[in-house]
């Protein structure tokens, strides 16, 4: 049918694959080597706070001999120390105050993982240097700091990206590819879980000031991902979030759900949680589970993804395509002038679902998104 473009055709859109899909699936078929990304000029990148997801900056790094980690920094010393003993970083320039960095370093990009509650402000600060950005989720903790940063971006000739690296990994990118080929229909109904350990937390993720939810922290992965993989918008939410027991987390909630309603009338569930016992074998617990009028796709760690249709059985995808990085991706945009796979209209969009998604919590009633 016109309208059904094929799982080959989707799972080569991103070069994962060469051939034909039954090489593709093939089991002798092997993920090739990651090759260095070369860029037009050398790139100076500092880091502003080393706390969330540092290493989707710091991994990649290797793969872009042009990228060069010239300076970090953080307020607290025992966090600089720890940084300066890990290989490769003995060189790195270090600051208690990242206004001093940006003063006296000349960098191309900033990587903003600092506390939520000090993120908008720095993204702003960064922004009016004329640094590109790539920053920690969610951007701010509140609607009108969006729009500040909005504004400050299309005033300034940089760019922008969001720390969401899911869309990256394997099994969301197969996801993807499944729902666009048309295998499973138009989807109707979306389930996802995370289900983390509560571990040991920094003090500001215990002080709701500073964290500013669960669901923005959290939920906002698997927001971006359930829009992404299904292709559906969200039109209205009701949520609710609780902090239960377990005084080790401050003011965290530890149980969330949230209910979404889709635009084509279909359902979409989110349920979170720091429950997670510490005798778990990993973290964490991701699932995403796609149900639209012609089948099924879903993932879990357990069994992988998995589709079932009408006329199929339930298979495994197997093998599954490379995992990207999402640093890598917005570097080739900003420098090679390719697209970046994180637009910014979606930045924005899953920024201000995230939010409204925790307000409904807060104030117990259904927000129009």
């Amino acid at each position: 049918m016109r309208h059904m473009r094929t799982l080959e055709q989707k799972l080569s859109r991103r070069g994962w694959l060469a051939g034909s899909l039954a090489a593709v699936l093939s089991p002798t078929s092997a993920a090739a080597q990651p090759q260095p990304i070369r860029l037009p000029r050398k790139v100076r990148l500092g880091l502003i706070g080393l706390d969330g997801h540092t290493g989707e900056l710091i991994q990649p790094l290797p793969q872009l001999p042009d990228v060069e980690l010239v300076a970090v920094a953080d307020p607290k010393p025992d966090a600089l120390a720890a940084f300066a003993r890990r290989r490769g970083m003995e060189k790195v320039r270090r600051y208690a105050d990242y206004r001093e960095m940006l003063a006296k370093e000349e960098l191309d990009l900033a990587g903003i993982c600092n506390p939520n509650n000090e993120r908008a402000q720095a993204v702003l600060d960064a922004i009016e240097r004329g640094l590109h950005v790539v920053a920690e989720k969610p951007l701010a903790l509140t609607l009108e700091d969006l729009d500040r940063i909005r504004k400050a971006l299309q005033a300034k000739r940089v760019r922008l990206t969001i720390l969401l690296p899911m869309r990256f990994d394997s099994p969301y990118l197969a996801m993807k590819a499944v729902v666009e080929s048309g295998e499973v229909g138009e989807i109707l109904q979306i389930a996802a879980q995370k289900s983390y350990k509560a571990g040991e937390r920094p003090e500001w993720m215990k002080r709701q000031e500073s964290f500013g939810g669960t669901i923005p922290w959290i939920g906002i992965h698997m927001i971006d991902l359930m829009r992404w993989t299904s292709g559906r918008e969200f039109k209205e939410v009701y949520s609710i979030a609780a902090h239960i027991d377990f005084p080790e987390i401050g003011e965290m909630e530890n149980v969330t759900a949230s209910l979404f309603r889709l635009d084509n009338g279909g359902a979409a569930v989110l349920r979170m949680d720091y429950l997670r016992p510490e005798t778990a074998p990993t973290h964490g617990d991701d699932r995403l589970r796609l149900a639209g009028t012609r089948g099924i796709v879903e993932y879990q760690a357990a069994t992988g993804v998995t589709v079932m249709t009408r006329t199929q059985a339930p298979r495994r995808i197997e093998p599954l395509p490379p995992k990207q990085w999402l640093f890598v991706d917005f570097l080739e945009s900003v420098y090679l002038g390719k697209p970046h796979s994180l637009s910014l209209e979606d930045i924005w969009r899953v920024n201000e679902i995230t939010l409204l998604a925790h307000q409904s919590a807060v104030e117990r009633r259904v927000i129009q998104l």
